[in-house]
């Protein structure tokens, strides 16, 4: 049972990190950890374990997660194809199939590389894989996790719920994609008083673009009140902010302001509900994140670029990593060569 004894390490550290602040990403790596030491602990059960759970085991291990890379290569380029047509060949579009491909292109330089290759490109495909794998535990740390932090219900009333805004189509019009955080935002509201509860003020944020002919604020509420009959006295307009971080921050001073002991919940579209949370938890905003419903297709390539703004974000920690793998990787290949 010792072999366990680092997993369920990780295991506390996550519930007392979660417990704390749930929007915080060292629970995603925590998390992460906790499943690596344990299926490393099941590996030194294996010997102990019956013949047919044995073999489960070490399917489970090392042979579902390589079935899994190749099909997950070949659903990134399908996506991506899907994406291309939906939406065009912008290149935030193209993050699916360019992650697809690259998929498949590492596992043919690992094969040639390992066929052909003298000592020293032996090294650099280590350092390689090395680096990818750093990089795809945080990607599925993050993943697992997001998909976790979506599941949050909102427990208790709270006083304000705040819709962050998106761009506008023509300049004043909301798009299915604001739509549907604003639908969410009301089903929140109608259902907090549907339970008895006193109703929450719908706090729409969003500045006006360059491009904008009114606010994103202004145009968030005239459709709550158009479509889905929300009563004026019920909405307020955060119109100043051009980020989402001004969207938190300038929201988070008209709550405490009327409220110094306000609770709130954060909506806006799925895929950006955690790296929001963190966000809002940067800003000081006391209230957790709420995802709405992104069309499918759209959902991989926006993961995506989410994932690569947290990687970023925490990127004096990563890089520095990254840059230790790349260095040991040219140590070893020059000693070697």
């Amino acid at each position: 049972m010792y072999a366990f004894v680092p997993a369920a390490l990780f295991l506390a550290l996550f519930g007392v990190s979660a417990r704390e602040d749930r929007r915080r990403f060292r629970n995603a790596i925590y998390l992460g950890l906790t499943c690596i030491f344990a299926s490393i602990g099941l590996l030194f059960q294996v010997g102990h374990l019956p013949p047919g759970l044995a073999e489960a085991v070490i399917l489970a291990i090392f042979v579902v997660p390589t079935v899994g890379t190749l099909a997950l290569g070949v659903f990134l380029i399908g996506n991506g194809l899907t994406m291309v047509r939906k939406e065009g060949r912008r290149p935030g579009n193209l993050l699916s199939f360019a992650a697809g491909v690259a998929i498949f292109l590492l596992i043919a330089f690992v094969f040639v590389a390992a066929d052909t290759g003298p000592p020293a490109l032996d090294a650099v495909v280590a350092g390689v894989v090395l680096l990818v794998a750093y990089v795809s535990f945080l990607f599925v740390c993050f993943l697992a996790y997001a998909y976790l932090y979506g599941r949050i219900k909102v427990r208790g009333d709270v006083d304000y719920v705040v819709m962050l805004g998106s761009g506008l189509t023509g300049g004043d019009r909301v798009p299915p994609l604001l739509a549907s955080r604003l639908r969410k935002g009301q089903a929140i509201h109608d259902a907090q008083i549907a339970r008895g509860g006193r109703a929450p003020l719908m706090l729409a944020s969003g500045g006006k673009g360059t491009d904008e002919k009114v606010a994103e604020a202004r145009a968030m509420a005239d459709w709550l009140m158009a479509e889905g009959g929300v009563p004026q006295e019920h909405l307020r307009l955060e119109d100043r902010s051009r980020t989402t971080e001004e969207n938190l921050l300038f929201s988070r001073t008209i709550m405490e302001e009327a409220d110094p002991s306000y609770r709130c919940v954060v909506v806006t579209n799925n895929f950006h509900a955690f790296r929001a949370a963190m966000m809002a938890r940067k800003a000081g905003v006391n209230g957790q994140v709420l995802g709405s419903p992104t069309a499918r297709y759209f959902w991989p390539s926006a993961t995506i670029r989410e994932f690569v703004a947290v990687f970023w974000e925490h990127k004096i920690a990563n890089l520095s990593i990254c840059g230790a793998i790349v260095a040991l990787t040219v140590a070893l290949a020059l000693r070697i060569s």
